[in-house]
């Protein structure tokens, strides 16, 4: 990784076209410090339930790919909404699979948590469990400052499903800013 440039990948949690998540996802490269990039991983709709019994058989082409893709960036931006007080299952899934790859793509990764709800806590406790399974994989969350988008309902552009709210985007902006040193200093 350069020091000065380092180059993220977003991992999006969540499979609805409309998701406010995505809508976050898709708002971050405009939003990066300068000289900092950022890119999504796709779609982890491709990977199948895990299974210890697939996996003997090889792992997935997408799997494969996006550990590789996870293991080249110099850090992982995670935006997903919260499900039943928690993780997506599909979100859950997909990191059982990289979790599972021989080359350990999240260890020592610095590691970004987003969310976005119409609710008031904005995806608080998904991204507190979400922090326990990182933990596990020797990853590095980021601690401060956190970002829980509650209320997103008025934030998005209904039509497009683009962050419109400036005062999170600003906000989004110095996260990114302090998330790129937090990477500049963990590589």
């Amino acid at each position: 990784m350069s020091s000065k440039n380092p180059h993220f990948v977003t991992l999006l949690g969540s499979l609805r076209k409309a998701s406010f998540n995505g809508g976050v996802a898709r708002a971050l490269p405009a939003l990066a410090p300068e000289g900092v990039t950022i890119s999504p991983l796709g779609s982890i709709v491709d990977f199948p339930l895990y299974n210890a019994d697939i996996q003997a058989e090889g792992f997935p082409a997408a799997v494969e790919a996006m550990g590789a893709a996870v293991k080249a960036a110099d850090g992982v931006i995670v935006v997903s909404p919260e499900y039943n007080y928690s993780v997506p299952g599909a979100l859950k899934n997909a990191i059982d699979w990289l979790s599972r790859l021989p080359s350990a793509p999240f260890k020592h990764k610095p590691i970004l948590l987003q969310s976005a709800s119409p609710g008031a806590l904005g995806g608080a406790r998904m991204q507190y469990h979400l922090r326990q399974t990182f933990v596990f994989l020797d990853a590095s969350v980021f601690n401060t400052p956190e970002a829980m988008i509650g209320g997103a309902g008025g934030k998005f552009d209904n039509a497009t499903g683009d962050l419109t709210d400036e005062g999170t985007k600003d906000f989004l902006r110095k996260q990114l800013a302090a998330f790129a040193d937090f990477a500049r200093r963990m590589n």
